[in-house]
């Protein structure tokens, strides 16, 4: 395939791709953390930019670029001060890149650089040298203390199941639009989300508006405080940095931790 034939493609979302992404460079609305990073591999990709979600604890916004080095896999961050996390093509219109893997600095893309130039870059990328094997699902649940409540901890909402309407997720999503879908279709009681720091419109929280029309209670804890990409540092880190009325009616508090909300909800 000639460079001129590479497709740029634009997503929301790297948890629902289609055969169109194989051999394209992906600009995904999604994090940059390992199993999003996973997924747009898996789906068939030759190079990717995804959304920095502001670094956070540990960098875990962008710890997909330096996993994805094992596969010869070209990869870049957008600055989340610049672009809408949950929206490739804002990011690709004015997104300005924020790191990089050497793969992808071998085309030399780099830092301060505009999103579309980056991406036209990454057309003359190489394909993977491999593919990930298959990534066991990150689903864990605990009993909240003192009570009979579970929290089910996911890494990403596109992972929560139908036998979990009703009940409490904890997600290492981005709170941004499109996890409003997934939350939404599933139709749990409490849903938690990272805030990706707020960035470009606050479109980390997006979702919480959109919940609470739909009657879920939502909210959102700081990047800073826990994991993105990571729904048990969600619940066991998080510190809450927005909340909708219905959250709020259930007694979040923003500046409060995470597990001591669910635990007063939950007795409540």
């Amino acid at each position: 395939m000639s460079i001129e034939q590479v497709q740029v493609l634009a997503v929301p979302t790297v948890t629902r791709l289609g055969p169109e992404t194989v051999g394209s460079v992906l600009v995904g609305g999604s994090h940059a953390a390992i199993f999003t990073t996973y997924l747009t591999l898996k789906a068939g990709a030759r190079a990717a930019i995804q959304h920095d979600a502001a670094f956070g604890r540990d960098r875990a916004g962008i710890a997909g670029l330096a996993w994805a080095e094992q596969f010869g896999f070209a990869m870049a961050a957008v600055d989340a001060r610049t672009a809408r996390i949950g929206d490739g093509a804002d990011m690709l219109e004015r997104g300005t890149i924020s790191a990089v893997n050497r793969h992808a600095a071998a085309y030399k893309v780099e830092p301060g650089m505009s999103c579309g130039e980056a991406a036209d870059l990454l057309r003359a990328a190489a394909e993977p040298s491999t593919r990930p094997a298959s990534m066991l699902e990150t689903r864990s649940e605990a009993t909240v203390p003192g009570t009979s409540r579970v929290v089910v901890m996911v890494d990403s909402v596109a992972l929560a199941r139908e036998s979990d309407v009703g009940g409490i997720v904890s997600t290492g999503s981005h709170g941004g639009t499109p996890s409003d879908g997934y939350a939404a279709k599933v139709g749990m009681q409490l849903v938690l989300f990272n805030d990706a720091g707020f960035g470009a419109d606050d479109a980390g929280i997006a979702s919480l508006p959109i919940l609470e029309r739909k009657g879920i209670a939502a909210a959102t804890v700081s990047a800073f405080t826990a994991r993105i990409g990571d729904g048990r540092s969600t619940y066991a880190d998080g510190i809450i940095s927005a909340a909708n009325a219905r959250a709020l009616a259930l007694g979040a508090i923003v500046g409060a931790a995470a597990k001591d909300f669910v635990a007063a909800m939950a007795r409540g």
